[in-house]
């Protein structure tokens, strides 16, 4: 069978030092000859934006920041980005801060520098989200694509590692989506399985010492790589899950990626073994003699998130047994039809109750679609 795709991979700067961020941002905003800027950035990470932006001019400082984005706070930022004229936006922080920064994008066509703070991989997309009345709608729009991402790992090193670990199984299962995603190809598989050996071989080293900056910044190219390989490949059935669980039981973001993810894994893995034994082998476990390529992708995954100490209950962040049904619902809509497994009800109950009980993540009964 011929080879036959369509790839595209977004046009962005990337300006990467430890110890440069604010070096790097002013020359940024130089290069925009921007003269009203907006940083947004939430209360929290107010004092290290002031860091990263002590050599730039700033009109307009912004802190209402929430996960997920509700459209209110969009609306707000919006209005405030025009009552100051801005004309560059600079976030500071992680994927709720970009996200905002995206929300304003999205209607005003304003440019945007990021400074990611963690693995969330925002930075690197042109994926929008918002939430309304209890539902995360998503999208793709080459206007809310930063122009610029200023990396610099000293940034992340006060990250507490239980966020960097689970910030990070987020970077992971951006690789693991674009395996599969509507849009994957062998270019972006190539990114996704890379990104994954790169954050697998880092992030158990910044468990074990948070201060290990050479470790923090193989983890921030893990990140790029796999959110560039996810911006390509199109969202799949994780991301699906992970948006309604986060949007509709404002479940918090990186958490929900990290205890769902095996699970997704498990459901998908049987059905693309090629891709499965990839996945072991850039995680850090081969496939054995004898060995099946799903059994190895789960065990590689399960052995990371081990190592990491990751979180594995739904349940221990406010998801309840009566929340099923809705989730269930709602995932079985927003599957994509070119999931590797015929998405059902049953198996969307199977997942997120095992996702919300902490068990073993079953692999999927393989059915004809």
């Amino acid at each position: 069978m011929s080879m036959t795709f369509e790839h595209i991979t977004l046009g962005q700067r990337v300006l990467f030092g430890s110890g440069e961020a604010a070096a790097n941002l002013a020359a940024e905003v130089q290069r925009h000859a921007a003269s009203r800027v907006m940083v947004i950035a939430s209360a929290a990470k107010r004092e290290l934006a002031e860091r990263v932006c002590r050599d730039i001019e700033v009109a307009l400082w912004f802190d209402d920041v929430v996960q997920h984005v509700p459209v209110e706070c969009a609306e707000q930022a919006r209005a405030a980005a025009a009552e100051h004229g801005i004309d560059l936006l600079v976030c500071v922080g992680g994927g709720s801060g970009i996200g905002l920064a995206k929300a304003v994008a999205l209607t005003t066509g304003l440019p945007i520098v990021a400074v990611p703070t963690t693995y969330a991989g925002s930075e690197a997309t042109n994926v929008w989200g918002m939430t309304e009345n209890r539902t995360k709608t998503t999208g793709t729009d080459d206007r809310v694509l930063p122009g610029a991402v200023v990396y610099d790992a000293t940034l992340t090193v006060s990250l507490p590692v239980a966020l960097s670990v689970a910030s990070g199984l987020n970077s992971v299962a951006h690789c693991v989506d674009a395996l599969w995603a509507p849009k994957a190809d062998p270019i972006n598989q190539a990114l996704a399985l890379e990104g994954a050996r790169t954050l697998a071989a880092a992030l158990p080293r910044i468990a074990e010492a948070p201060e290990d900056l050479p470790a923090r910044e193989q983890a921030l190219c893990g990140c790029y790589l796999a959110a560039v390989a996810f911006a390509s490949a199109g969202s799949a059935l994780h991301h699906k899950i992970c948006h309604l669980l986060g949007g509709t039981f404002a479940l918090p973001h990186a958490e929900t990626h990290a205890i769902v993810l095996p699970h997704v894994l498990a459901l998908n893995a049987p059905a693309v073994p090629d891709l499965a034994a990839r996945l072991a082998c850039a995680l850090g476990r081969p496939v054995e003699a004898g060995q099946d390529p799903a059994d190895a992708a789960v065990a590689a995954l399960d052995q990371l998130r081990t190592t990491l100490g990751a979180p594995t209950r739904l349940a221990d962040y406010g998801l309840t047994e009566s929340d099923i049904p809705e989730a269930v619902q709602r995932a079985v809509g927003a599957a994509p039809a070119s999931n590797p497994v015929h998405v059902t009800p049953e198996n969307m109950t199977a997942l997120l109750t095992a996702a919300l009980t902490g068990a073993e993540p079953a692999p999927a009964v393989l059915t004809t679609r």
